[in-house]
């Protein structure tokens, strides 16, 4: 069995491993960590959960042990997709660093330029930093590249997933071509290999398990969730969610619920919080500050679930996660293999659930496509129950809320009113949402009885020669309102006729 005193790395790094009560490397480790150490770039595929983030910092520790950074001139670059990741890999240095005098430096969004400046113009050894913010401090000419002697790529499938590919180029332009360079990823999509083939020069491939598989330590299963009308989908798909979590009892001790979009993330945490959950979300559109909070009550076990989009689902460290809950069935097929692998982490069981709705069996399937077997489907666990309405507040869902009534008229113009008529026609008015659409004018013309006599009604009480039409103009000033007071000008005109005028009529 290999281990870690096996591998030639720098003593003080040695040291460092034994205090952290490491003493085995995984697969991915025992493969990539000799070739880095002879100075051999490496391209390293493994599932996620592996160690792929000791991999690269373990020999870049022992390369770096000799020399010294100058000024704005790092000697070594992590280049990783998010924040969150990115803040891993600066505390993985501190753990395996502490008995080295190497020095270090984060560059992410979200935090203050000037401190960022501060660490680089004293020079450090090690860069981490995500590409947008990186190419920032470059463009105000804070930052030279040129004394680059290790580059990594870590999670590079999500880097080029989220269209990284032009920065992550040109920042390879900005280092010398004689640089190291680490390519770390659980997967390996088909388009990657172009890239790799160009940045990268004679790698050894170190690819521990099949591409893109779920560690077999996870329990898996789908709900096949049906809604019982369109307008209460999202309500019943969250009873469903709080279902499932009830329904795991104690052995959930912490959960991680992943949604697709960032206002589900939002939508779900509140109701969780509503329905007596400990739940906070977490996603790109916070605050740096607050999502290091959110996700460092996590790791401490302040928190008991964290509901969270795709910038937590790589590179969220936190070992003893119980569950992995899907919302949201994801639209990549990969990404769903990167969610599950937050639980069941360094040889630990796991269970992950999702939630597919009939307009993501597609997505479904070419999750079972790619990790080459069936999601073991569960059956719902409120099914055969009426769907009960999620209440809450306009917050909680805009969809919770059953959709207003459309106003319906019943004015109409068509035939004279009585008396009995003229008033339940006023009753109409004041409940309407909005005025009756116009009648035509044509159309009232039809039905006087006298035509002399009544023509000069009209022209007498509606203050027009077109008549009393309810076109939407009420008494013809053009207001829109349709207020009556008493009889107002909707009074019949056959009462306005003399009883020598009826008897005639």
């Amino acid at each position: 069995m290999t281990k870690f005193s096996d591998l030639n790395l720098n003593p003080k790094v040695l040291k460092a491993i034994e205090e952290a009560g490491y003493t085995e490397p995984t697969p991915i480790q025992a493969g990539a960590i000799p070739p880095a150490l002879e100075g051999r770039d490496v391209l390293g595929i493994a599932q996620t959960g592996t160690g792929k983030t000791a991999s690269f910092t373990l020999p870049m520790l022992s390369l770096l042990a000799r020399g010294r950074a100058r000024a704005r001139m790092p000697r070594s670059l992590v280049l990783c997709p998010t924040r969150e990741l990115a803040a891993q890999v600066a505390e993985n240095f501190d753990t395996y660093s502490k008995h080295l005098k190497l020095t270090k430096a984060l560059l992410i969004g979200g935090v203050s330029f000037k401190e960022q400046d501060k660490l680089i113009d004293k020079g450090v050894d090690v860069l981490i930093a995500t590409p947008g913010r990186l190419l920032d401090h470059f463009e105000r000419g804070k930052l030279l590249l040129t004394g680059v002697q290790i580059m990594v790529v870590d999670e590079a499938d999500r880097m080029l997933d989220m269209g990284f590919i032009p920065d992550i180029e040109r920042i390879f332009s900005l280092t010398p071509f004689t640089r190291q360079t680490f390519f770390f990823s659980a997967t390996m999509a088909p388009e990657i290999e172009r890239i790799t083939n160009t940045f990268l020069q004679n790698p050894e491939r170190i690819e521990v398990a099949r591409q893109a598989t779920a560690s077999e330590t996870i329990e898996q299963g789908v709900v096949m969730f049906k809604p019982s009308r369109r307008d209460r989908a999202d309500s019943e798909k969250r009873n469903v969610l709080r279902a499932l979590i009830d329904g795991e009892g104690e052995k959930c001790t912490n959960a991680i619920v992943f949604c697709n979009r960032k206002i589900d993330v939002d939508t779900v945490a509140k109701s969780l919080k509503k329905h007596g959950y400990d739940a906070a979300p977490i996603h790109g559109d916070l605050d740096q500050s607050q999502r290091t909070r959110t996700l460092d009550g996590f790791r401490a076990g302040d928190l008991k679930i964290l509901v969270a989009s795709d910038v937590a689902a790589r590179g969220l460290d936190v070992p003893a996660v119980s569950h992995v809950f899907n919302f949201d069935v994801p639209g990549h097929a990969e990404d769903y293999v990167h969610r599950i692998g937050r639980t069941g982490r360094a040889g630990r069981e796991g269970k992950t659930m999702m939630i597919c709705a009939p307009r993501d069996e597609k997505n479904l399937e070419d999750i079972e496509r790619l990790i080459q077997k069936e999601v073991p489907r569960i059956d719902n666990p409120i099914k055969g129950a009426a769907p009960t309405a999620d209440a809450g507040t306009a917050e909680d869902s805009k969809s919770d809320d059953k959709p207003p009534r459309k106003s319906r008229s019943r004015r109409s113009t068509a035939k004279p009113k009585t008396d009995d008529t003229a008033e339940s026609q006023t009753s109409e008015a004041t409940k309407a949402d909005a005025p009756a659409p116009a009648a035509a004018p044509e159309k009232v013309a039809e039905k006087p009885q006298d035509d002399s006599p009544q023509k000069s009604t009209r022209s007498r009480r509606g203050g027009s020669g077109r008549g009393r039409s309810d076109n939407g103009n009420g008494n013809g000033n053009g207001n829109g309102h349709n207020k009556v007071v008493g009889m107002g000008d909707h009074m019949p005109s056959f009462i306005a006729l003399s009883f020598d005028e009826r008897r005639t009529g």
